[in-house]
């Protein structure tokens, strides 16, 4: 990896790690799946995406943190962060720049993937 991918890939890291955890600078979705296991698992989902380290080169290779994989209750679920530009209608050009960019990260049953 070059040295501007890399500082490009940190700086997308950063804030995602920053928008995973605190849930500012972006939205959160649940897909059906999730929704139909209840608010109390749901919580104890989101909780589990905010706090866990579970980033490796096989679902992390560009080192981004957008993408990640966890079990709950013997369920396996996943998470994707995608980027939009603020009206939502098209990807983001400059995913390292906040001011353009809106986080969206969609929680999901690992098999309705």
């Amino acid at each position: 990896m070059k040295a501007h991918e890399a500082a490009r890939a940190i700086a997308i890291r950063n804030l995602n790690d920053k928008f995973r955890q605190a849930l500012h600078g972006g939205s959160v979705l649940f897909t059906a799946g999730i929704m139909a296991l209840g608010p109390d698992t749901q919580t104890r989902i989101l909780t589990a995406v905010q706090t866990s380290d579970f980033f490796d080169e096989g679902d992390d290779p560009w080192g981004e943190h957008d993408f990640g994989a966890l079990e709950i209750d013997g369920e396996r679920m996943i998470f994707k962060i995608d980027y939009y530009d603020l009206t939502r209608a098209m990807h983001s050009e400059d995913p390292t720049d906040p001011t353009t960019t809106e986080r969206v990260m969609t929680i999901m049953l690992a098999r309705e993937y």
